[in-house]
């Protein structure tokens, strides 16, 4: 069985999506993806952006990105976690430690 890992911008984000279908669309300068795969939660921990992912996809049986959008996709052994990324990379509902800017010189 295939998985596919679509990663894609999409409102100032970085969206990776896991699928069992991908493939070019009859739509000009789209991509189809279909079947999305999200985790079923048997435990307490929730991922709140993979919820977020699962309820913005709810009832999606077929998603046409455009070309231009996608980032890459990358065929997989095994699934991954759905993420919403930052643009350079970091997730969102994790915020860095300020570090200090230009330090005052001594006298």
């Amino acid at each position: 069985m295939h998985i596919f890992r679509i990663s894609f911008h999409h409102d100032d984000k970085i969206y990776q999506l896991h699928a069992r279908c991908v493939d070019c669309s009859d739509l000009y300068g789209f991509i189809e993806v279909e079947e999305l795969i999200f985790d079923e939660h048997t435990g307490v921990v929730i991922d709140p952006s993979e919820e977020k992912l699962k309820s913005e996809f709810k009832g999606v049986s077929r998603l046409f990105l455009p070309l231009h959008a996608v980032i890459r996709i990358d065929e997989m052994e095994h699934k991954g976690k759905n993420k919403i990324l930052d643009k350079d990379g970091h997730k969102t509902n994790i915020t860095p430690f300020p570090l200090p800017g230009n330090r005052p010189k001594r006298d």
